[in-house]
């Protein structure tokens, strides 16, 4: 066991669980950033206190209450709010100056995923594990209540006893089971809905990549109307963390028509990259250096041949992540 004053043996210890403590704290907090923090101030709890951890094999869930405990509490002192702003000044952030404070929800880039083998052996399995990070359960967890958002992940996804969630959280084995199955039913009331984005369910990785390349064609012609062809009936477009949304073909194809660009969406230029398990877009728009500079990322969701929901969000820091640069060649 590592003394808790060598840091170089303490980074040794727990970097193999970083990456899925990363994604523990982004489910539970809906926010890349806010779900970094917590993880540096997990690991930093956990060096001044590792003394106390007398079995090295309870390492991985002592980290998890950790870091469960500091997202909690972060979610209890949060001064962060749901901007009221009018769409039109959300929108000019893209290409004019820098954007407004991102919201508790952000996309989650493929890349910092850790790797998990899918089971190809059972699909649905499969979809289960690529569930667990899709964008729709990330925003439909943000609707619950701090501790039931906890208790549903790890029970849920973690796949913990009730007993051994119940003493994360310093309480019953009975609220354990109260509070899980409130969460599942407002899970359950959210998908039916589908108000903050939809399931990710393409036909085959194929479909999936021929809609993002006649997605891409569509911005680079431009062609609205091409674009407004690849869309879903009931397809959403939303921009957290405004909290409207445009909903059809024919709403959307407006929006694209006359908002990014003034609807000179050739002008815009999309690199294709990936976030919570699907395709996703970053986008470049036009600036007085000549430049084009990063406003913003597209995660696009797919149901069967269409895409069923667009989820834009707006601030050049975001690119970072997607180890993207922040600036690109006319």
């Amino acid at each position: 066991m590592a003394r808790s004053g060598d840091e170089a043996a303490f980074g040794r210890l727990v970097q193999p669980h970083r990456g899925e403590l990363l994604v523990h704290c982004y489910r539970m907090l809906g926010s890349l950033q806010d779900a970094e923090d917590a993880v540096q101030e997990s690991l930093l709890r956990a060096w001044r206190h590792l003394d106390s951890l007398t079995d090295r094999r309870a390492l991985r869930a002592w980290l998890y209450r950790i870091a469960t405990n500091r997202c909690l509490t972060m979610r209890a002192t949060s001064s962060r709010r749901r901007l009221e702003v009018p769409l039109d000044s959300l929108i000019a952030s893209m290409a004019n100056g820098p954007a407004p404070e991102a919201a508790s929800l952000q996309p989650f880039p493929d890349r910092l995923l850790p790797d998990v083998p899918l089971d190809v052996e059972d699909p649905e399995a499969a979809v289960e594990q690529r569930e667990d990070v899709e964008l729709a359960f990330i925003a439909a967890l943000q609707l619950l209540p701090p501790r039931q958002r906890a208790i549903l992940v790890l029970r849920d996804v973690l796949e913990w006893p009730a007993a051994e969630s119940a003493e994360f959280l310093d309480t019953s084995v009975v609220a354990v089971n109260s509070g899980l199955q409130r969460a599942r039913a407002t899970l359950a009331r959210e998908r039916e809905r589908g108000r903050l984005s939809r399931l990710h369910r393409p036909a085959s990785p194929a479909v999936e990549r021929a809609l993002v390349d006649r997605f891409v064609a569509a911005f680079r012609a431009p062609d609205v109307e091409a674009l407004v062809r690849l869309l879903r009936e009931d397809a959403l477009l939303t921009m957290p963390p405004y909290p409207a949304g445009f909903e059809g073909p024919t709403a959307i194809g407006r929006f694209f028509a006359t908002v990014p660009a003034g609807g000179r969406l050739d002008r815009i230029l999309l690199v294709v990259t990936r976030a919570n398990g699907q395709p996703a877009l970053a986008a470049y728009g036009p600036a007085e250096d000549g430049r084009r500079h990063a406003y913003g990322v597209m995660v696009l969701t797919m149901q069967d041949d269409a895409i069923s929901a667009i989820t834009g969000f707006l601030g050049p820091d975001l690119l970072g992540y997607f180890a993207l640069p922040a600036s690109l060649e006319p």
